[in-house]
């Protein structure tokens, strides 16, 4: 008699701690079953407080969407004083070398050369100045552009951290 219920007992214990094992650790054609994983994870989620969130989330999107747009913005806007600087710089060029080639005519040799050499040095230190004009506010506008989308993004991380504090 003493057999039979230590036989039943380990009967039972091992029913028992099979049961719980089998819940605590889905088997692998569990976790190969899309539909069972999502259904665990809506599950989830629907458990989740979200009073409020979806409106935070919208609105999250919203400015992020703004901010790229005046970003994109001033990247656009300096792009083109870039465009309109480079072709007063090419007009201006333009326009030297015309007036320089009409003066030329008359005079003798030495001095045509002597001033096709001085302007083209000129026009060399003038373009080296010119890129660095236009470099520079390239980079400006570059720079106002990347500060809207770093002012977004400590936004962002700001309000994730409130979040995170609340709780």
């Amino acid at each position: 008699m003493a057999t039979a219920k230590k036989a039943a007992a380990k009967k039972t214990t091992a029913s028992s701690s099979s049961s719980t094992t089998k819940a605590a650790a889905p088997n692998a054609a569990d976790m190969l079953n899309p539909l069972k994983n999502l259904k665990g994870m809506t599950d989830r989620l629907q458990n989740l407080d979200l009073t409020g969130s979806a409106g935070k989330l919208l609105d999250s999107g919203r400015k992020d969407l703004a901010a790229l747009m005046q970003a994109n913005e001033k990247s656009y806007q300096g792009l083109q004083t870039v465009v309109q600087r480079q072709t007063e710089m090419i007009k201006s060029a333009i326009s030297e070398w015309q007036t320089a080639a009409k003066e030329m005519p008359g005079k003798d040799a030495k001095a045509n050369l002597a001033k096709l050499d001085e302007l083209g040095r000129q026009s060399f230190q003038r373009a080296i100045d010119d890129i660095k004009e236009l470099a520079n506010l390239a980079a400006k506008s570059q720079a106002d552009a990347f500060d809207v989308v770093r002012q977004r993004i400590q936004a962002n991380v700001d309000e994730v951290t409130k979040l995170l504090q609340r709780k």
